[in-house]
């Protein structure tokens, strides 16, 4: 499943408070409270972003980056009670993308993570992306099959895109309908329809999907 932010902080009711409040404002969040925790979420889920603390009961929160930077890119952000420049000097030169002083804001820090997130989006829209015969230009909405150019509407390209972006693993219809759909009225009938819309203008043979997968009860995944 895919979240944008995860906090990694052991004061547990911090964490719950932070992600009560980014959840508030659309931005999807969970927490752990330590190391392993985090890892192994991190081989299962995937995150935009981490709120990380330095102090983790017995860890470092600075030994958890290094590990993370041997894998993921993932912008990180530095929370900590901890007010030396040595320690924002630390935090930003083993990969740290900011450094947030405790107490804070959850407002400011809020804001702060949307802009990175605008950031990262913005970037992604300049540059095609492709995989094997298929190949997006996100800036000029269009899609290509190999040589053959597909048209689709503003909502099966916002569909097949984050599937695109998500490739090879299940996503769920919630997720689809939270970050496709948002407020919008929506249905399984809707999903439904548009997946099928999908398979029409992609697939050789839409009755015998071999991109879009259903994963029956739970949702589609995106052979890549």
């Amino acid at each position: 499943m895919m979240y944008t932010c995860l906090v990694v902080d052991d004061e547990k009711e911090l964490a719950i408070a932070t992600c009560e409040y980014f959840n508030m404002f659309g931005v999807s969040t969970t927490y752990v409270t330590n190391k392993q925790e985090c890892l192994m979420f991190l081989k299962e889920h995937e995150v935009k972003l981490i709120l990380l603390d330095i102090n983790l009961q017995e860890e470092s929160g600075f030994l958890l980056c290094k590990e993370i930077r041997e894998f993921s890119d993932v912008p990180i952000f530095f929370i900590s009670a901890r007010q030396s420049d040595d320690d924002i000097l630390m935090a930003l030169n083993i990969g740290g993308d900011d450094y947030i002083k405790k107490p804070f804001a959850l407002s400011v820090l809020l804001a702060k993570v949307k802009v990175v997130l605008k950031r990262l989006e913005d970037t992604k829209e300049r540059l095609p992306m492709q995989s094997g015969k298929i190949r997006l230009d996100v800036k000029a909405r269009k899609v290509y099959v190999g040589d053959k150019d597909i048209e689709l509407k503003n909502k099966e390209f916002k569909l097949f895109l984050y599937l695109f972006q998500h490739p090879n693993i299940v996503i769920t219809k919630d997720e689809l309908f939270a970050n496709v759909w948002g407020d919008e009225f929506f249905s399984d009938g809707t999903l439904n329809v548009h997946i099928r819309k999908l398979r029409e203008k992609i697939e050789k043979d839409p009755n015998n999907p071999e991109i879009i997968k259903t994963i029956w009860g739970t949702g589609y995944r995106l052979e890549l």
